[in-house]
């Protein structure tokens, strides 16, 4: 059994900056067999659902308020990683700030 890190989002919870998911069934249906280990970045940061959509400005990553949360991002990421860093794969929402790689 394989151990696989997964944005919550993606498994139903509803976790999303508008208190809503990304469910996506035919995921937990491929890994239905391996443990998954559920991660939001920005819950585990301490920031509140529903929040204030945000997005990375240059280093920092601000609400569309014009609020600094970069601290709060930082710490949900390290808390992220520590939860997953053993799994064999990791699947993140691309279209999130906090999980995005190449889509933010």
């Amino acid at each position: 059994m394989r151990k696989i890190g997964m944005s919550a989002c993606l498994a139903g919870k509803c976790c999303k900056y508008n208190g809503e998911s990304n469910y996506a069934p035919s995921l937990l249906k491929k890994f239905q067999d391996d443990e998954i280990v559920l991660v939001c970045p920005e819950q585990l940061g301490g920031l509140p659902t529903p929040r204030t959509p945000c997005e990375k400005v240059g280093e920092r990553i601000l609400t569309k308020d014009g609020d600094d949360v970069t601290a709060q991002f930082l710490k949900g990421a390290q808390a992220a990683l520590e939860q997953v860093k053993d799994c064999n794969l990791v699947i993140l929402q691309k279209r999130s700030p906090s999980c995005g790689v190449h889509q933010v």
